[in-house]
């Protein structure tokens, strides 16, 4: 067995100190040992999105990354998307506006995938948030609210951009 190492990783801009075996994913290290229990552990597989988290502004799959590899990154989950005061993202607010959930298990993964969608320009047309988002599932079906909500938050942002 390895023995555990300290790593520093850099949580919602939080500095979390850790001492982990170097073989443990981000998925769990998030879960397990920071107490961040937002991102979901779906199919440990990287198929079904359930743990897709931002490092340095782009999503991963945690379930498929070691917490190692992410060390002097910076980490979002879906727990930093909240502003410091309380106010919720707009891709969390039209989620909820449009219930672009049932069970909500999905539903943190999904947040995350929207928010780099918007971000990186792929939330144009219907299809192009349909495709964009495919990497997630939604066992409940709940993708036409999905769209609908990815769609209204990249209206709330760009209009807020343009003020």
């Amino acid at each position: 067995m390895p023995e555990p190492r300290q790593l520093a990783l850099d949580i919602n801009s939080r500095r979390h100190q850790l001492n982990l075996d170097v073989r443990v994913t981000l998925l769990d290290a998030l879960r397990e040992h920071a107490n961040l229990p937002g991102t979901k552990k779906g199919c440990d597989h990287g198929q079904c999105g359930a743990c897709t988290v931002h490092v340095d502004g782009e999503r991963v799959l945690s379930c498929l990354t070691l917490a190692a590899q992410v060390e002097g990154r910076q980490v979002t989950t879906i727990e930093g998307l909240q502003a410091a005061d309380g106010v919720m993202h707009a891709v969390q607010t039209a989620f909820i506006e449009h219930d672009a959930f049932q069970c909500g298990y999905c539903t943190p993964g999904q947040i995350m995938s929207a928010v780099a969608c918007i971000r990186e320009g792929h939330a144009d047309t219907d299809e192009d948030i349909r495709e964009y988002m495919s990497g997630n599932i939604c066992r409940c079906g709940a993708y036409p609210h999905i769209v609908t909500a990815v769609r209204d938050a990249a209206s709330r942002l760009k209009k807020e951009a343009a003020l």
